[in-house]
């Protein structure tokens, strides 16, 4: 209860204690006088009971108000403290500061002085050098007999003969190396291209065997008085040879897709039994539409494999004949494969097209699918066919020049006849056997480990590079670099090999310490 309405109450009833009294006294009787000093001590009794209670209240809110005061004082006084002890120590760090401020700049003033009076020293020496420098002149002019600009000029001329006749011979050895390191350049190329792509070759024939159940086979196929090999002669073109081989007949024809022909069909009257002109007829009709799927067949596969785009559908039919044509031990189509890979590759070392270059030569030797049926070189042939299906220029240049018939134009037309000659020589060419193959590798790794220092050395990348472990303690970065050339001379002095052998010398430090 607040203390302001005890207070109040106290005094109300008072009030009303005191007027009841005073209307009793006024009005009544004795006996009602006692009453009313009853009612009158009873109401001072409550009266003073209640100021006690509402002066007790009084003293206990202002005793927690002070409490709560004193509180809120502490606090204030701790913050403003700590504040305090803020500011003092801001103060202190920007004396610090300041003082450090003015000790650097101290420092720099000092410094400024110093180099200004060095500057002025060399002020000095710079004038006194200019003045010894022009009086030497002045005695070397009397000395010489001619001026200072005359010496220049004498000087220029003589060092300028000196610097031509030198510019001359360094010219001619940079000529003369880069001619050597373009015939290196050109053989490792070469070899790399050759490595990097290998075919299978088949021996050039012109005969097929094919084989019998029984010699009785061989009475069924003539016929009576030769007519079933007359019939499958005329139907295929072919000559049939009937000898005493046993349980064999040969082929010969020198048209190879005949002679396929031929084959297909004699082998399916063989399984089929009835052998006699009409049946002939229609196991050739059906094998020469076999041998015609198989050659289209053939020639989409090369063009897949050669990853070569918009080849007319006639071209690639045409160039899947090859599959059936061999010259000088090679099938036709996988030596144009064969040349189409290599020229790529040349071309991508060398920076040409490789798509003309892949086209040329998957093309070039088009027109040996078509000499056997017309008159022409395959060269004029080849070129013929590519211009009636709309092949580029370049593509048909590569065709022309690849036997040298027309002068070169493109760098792709001459990589098409170098692929083209590499595939043609290849069998044989760069055939190694095992053991001589191991024995080079092994020589090569001989005379590495022969120089001092060497720890251990391994021949690398089919022995085109040498990968040299050197010890550190003994060869440092210096002999390193002297102890590859030295290796490099050794193998060029005692080995023969293609292509470039590249010496890598490798020094590797290593420390090791273990945390116990």
């Amino acid at each position: 209860m607040p203390i302001w309405l005890g207070v109040l109450l106290a005094v109300l009833g008072l009030g009303i204690g005191f007027g009841v009294t005073l209307l009793i006294f006024i009005s009544g009787s004795k006996k009602s006088k006692n009453t009313a000093a009853k009612v009158l001590e009873n109401a001072y009794a409550e009266a003073k009971t209640a100021k006690k209670e509402a002066i007790l209240e009084a003293k206990e809110e202002i005793q927690t108000l002070k409490e709560k005061f004193d509180e809120e004082v502490s606090e204030k006084r701790g913050e403003l403290m700590r504040n305090e002890n803020k500011l003092l120590q801001k103060e202190e760090t920007l004396k610090l500061k300041e003082t450090e401020y003015d000790s650097k700049l101290q420092h720099v003033e000092e410094t400024t002085k110093k180099l200004n009076t060095k500057e002025q020293q060399l002020e000095q020496i710079k004038k006194e050098a200019e003045e010894a420098t022009s009086k030497v002149d002045e005695q070397l002019q009397k000395v010489a007999g001619m001026t200072k600009d005359q010496a220049k000029k004498t000087l220029i001329e003589k060092y300028t003969d000196e610097a031509k006749k030198e510019a001359a011979t360094i010219v001619r050895n940079i000529e003369q190396t880069a001619k050597d390191e373009a015939s290196k350049k050109a053989k490792e190329i070469v070899s790399l291209a050759i490595q990097k792509c290998a075919t299978d070759h088949t021996s050039e024939i012109t005969v097929t065997v094919v084989p019998l159940p029984n010699d009785e086979m061989k009475g069924r196929i003539i016929g009576r008085e030769g007519r079933n090999i007359r019939a499958i002669e005329n139907a295929t073109g072919i000559d049939l040879i009937i000898d005493d081989t046993p349980e064999a007949v040969v082929l010969s024809g020198f048209d190879p897709i005949r002679r396929e022909i031929a084959r297909m069909s004699l082998e399916k009257l063989i399984m089929d039994g009835r052998i006699h002109p009409a049946r002939i007829e229609e196991i050739v009709e059906k094998a020469q539409k076999d041998v015609e799927n198989s050659i289209k067949e053939a020639g989409d596969n090369a063009v897949y494999e050669s990853g070569l785009l918009g080849v007319h559908p006639e071209i690639a039919r045409v160039l899947g004949k090859l599959k059936y044509r061999t010259s000088y031990c090679q099938n036709c189509l996988v030596h144009s494969l064969e040349v189409c890979h290599l020229a790529g590759l040349l071309a991508a070392e060398v920076g040409a097209d490789i798509q003309i270059a892949k086209r040329g030569g998957l093309l070039h030797d088009l027109g040996k699918a078509l000499d056997f049926e017309m008159e022409g070189t395959h060269v004029q042939l080849g070129v013929d066919i590519a211009k009636k299906y709309k092949e580029s220029p370049a593509v048909i240049h590569c065709i022309e020049a690849h036997h040298g018939d027309v002068e070169f134009k493109t760098i792709e037309a001459i990589l098409v006849q170098v692929a083209d000659a590499i595939s043609s020589s290849r069998p044989g060419a760069r055939r190694e056997s095992l053991d001589t193959y191991i024995k080079r590798l092994e020589k090569l790794e001989g005379i590495a480990n022969s120089f001092k220092g060497v720890e251990k050395s391994f021949a690398i990348q089919a022995g085109r590079e040498i990968r040299i472990m050197v010890k550190p303690e003994e060869i440092d970065d210096a002999g390193a670099v002297f102890l590859a050339k030295d290796i490099a001379k050794k193998i060029e002095e005692e080995m023969e090999y293609p292509g470039q052998i590249r010496v890598n010398v490798i020094r590797e430090t290593r420390s090791i310490e273990t945390a116990k």
